[in-house]
Order: structure tokens, then sequence, then C-alpha cells
């Protein structure tokens, strides 16, 4: 990794505020303002762990994750969000952040790492292929 490249976990409000701009560039139904109230939320509720690729200091990919246990698979790495910023894309920071929350998983004893993508993400799509990851399920929901 370059030296002005650094992956860490986004763990005071300072860092989780960081992250906003690019995580809402793929979640903007999140309100500026409930933005921080909600992660901070899921992380204690939920484990949800969020984590920043940052290139000069400036967060340029991040990801939202949890560990799980599921019967059918066991331990994984479920990684909720995933973007990098739109004016960066194309600039090898996915690949960087995919294969640190691989480094991650196989870190805390998982088998797999697993993420839901919408259907309408056909460029998103062609990188997860080339980070080997397949298609092995659909997602079903309904609103309530």
């Amino acid at each position: 990794m370059q030296e002005s490249i650094a992956i860490s976990k986004a763990l005071t409000d300072e860092q989780i505020l960081a992250t906003r701009d690019v995580m809402r560039q793929l979640r903007p139904s999140i309100a500026v303002e409930a933005y921080l109230p909600t992660v901070r939320r899921m992380m204690n509720s939920d484990a949800y762990q969020l984590a920043a690729l940052l290139d000069h200091s400036v967060v340029r990919a991040v990801a939202g994750y949890r560990f799980m246990e599921m019967l059918y698979c066991g331990r994984v790495l479920y990684v909720d969000d995933l973007n990098t910023d739109n004016q960066r894309r194309s600039s090898g920071f996915g690949k960087l952040l995919m294969d640190w929350l691989k480094s991650e998983a196989t870190a805390h004893g998982c088998a797999e790492l697993h993420l839901d993508s919408g259907v309408q993400r056909e460029q998103t799509h062609r990188f997860y292929f080339r980070e080997r990851l397949t298609i092995s399920a659909y997602h079903f929901r309904v609103r309530l």
C-alpha cells in the first residue's frame, strides 16, 4: 500500500463524520444530520463497523460491515455498504478496501465474505466479479 494511503476503522464521531459524504453517495436517503446517530445506533445494536480508506488523509472509500454466523455457511463478514468516491472510481481504492475486508474476515475466523448489491449497479458488479465474488443466491424482500 502506498504511504499516502491508510485504511482504518472509524471509531470516533469525527472519524465517522469524515465518511459521511462518500457513504451518502451510495446511501443518499440518509439525511446529513441523521448519519452520525444512525451509524452510532447500528454500532451499538448490531455490531456494525465502519472502515475508511484515506488518501492523503481524505476519505476516498468506505465500507460498513458486521460479523455474522449463519447455519448454512458458518461465520462470515457481511458487507452492508461499500463505496468509492464517485470522483475517484477506477483508482484502485475499491480493490484496496476489498482486500482489507478479506483480510479482516480471515483474521476474525470467517470462511466467507458476503454482500448484497442492487441489480442496477452493473459497473459495480463487474468489479465484484473481478474480485472473485459470485452470485450465489437471490435476495428477496417485502415492504411492510
